[in-house]
């Protein structure tokens, strides 16, 4: 009795440290864990398994859970309708906020925020102000005219000459009439000199004709010195 007592502990005793071996043996590492959740971090991350979860979950012998997701955000609410006050006509706050979201046509229309209100608690369209018309643009001022210059002074009409020989002639037009190429030119006789149009003698001279000046060296007449050839 005694010897089949002991033969079923032993038994026992042989199973219980077996199993026990056999578990220990089955038992993964904390390391080896660690490693498997890192080998699929990029779907354990999206599943919103952490490291430490993988781990606590993969000793045990059990399966990682996945985390809940979040909860999505409440959409934004509704604004609140404007207040309206007794019988529905509304508020001196309400006609402010509607006269400043328009703020920039109303003044452009000439609203005041103060006329909006009133018009709208009173349930009338507000008027736009007519526009001040716009300052009549001042007359400039008179330009003072300037003075007309003097007209320059007539030429003296030459005097007729007094022909004395072939080639001189009495007028002007009449040695321009001979050599209308050539230039005329005003011959003193008594001195032989001859000047040119537009100086001093000119014309002016007592005897004098008029002569064509390609005609005058062989007359043995000059030109006066101190006047430029035209």
């Amino acid at each position: 009795m005694r010897k089949q007592l002991l033969v079923s502990v032993c038994s026992a005793i042989f199973a219980f440290v077996a199993l026990s071996s056999e578990t220990t043996a089955q038992q993964k590492t904390a390391k080896a864990c660690a490693e498997e959740w890192r080998a699929d971090k990029a779907n354990n991350q999206a599943k919103g398994i952490t490291e430490k979860d993988y781990v606590a979950a993969c000793r045990g012998g059990t399966k990682p859970t996945a985390a809940a997701p979040a909860p999505a955000p409440a959409p934004p609410s509704a604004a609140p309708a404007p207040t309206l006050s007794t019988g529905g006509q509304k508020t001196a706050k309400v006609c402010a906020d509607e006269w400043r979201a328009d703020k920039a046509n109303n003044q452009a229309r000439g609203i005041t925020e103060k006329a909006y209100v009133a018009a709208c608690r009173s349930g009338t369209t507000p008027t736009p102000t007519a526009a001040a018309p716009a300052p009549a643009p001042a007359a400039p001022p008179p330009v003072a005219r300037a003075a007309p210059a003097p007209a320059p002074p007539a030429n003296p009409t030459p005097s007729a000459g007094t022909p004395a020989g072939a080639g001189q002639f009495a007028t002007e037009a009449q040695a321009k009439g001979h050599c209308p190429l050539d230039t005329v030119v005003w011959v003193n006789l008594k001195s032989r000199i001859y000047h040119f149009s537009g100086t001093h003698n000119y014309g002016n001279t007592k005897s004098g004709a008029y002569m064509c000046e390609g005609e005058t060296t062989a007359a043995g007449m000059r030109a006066a010195k101190n006047e430029p050839h035209p």
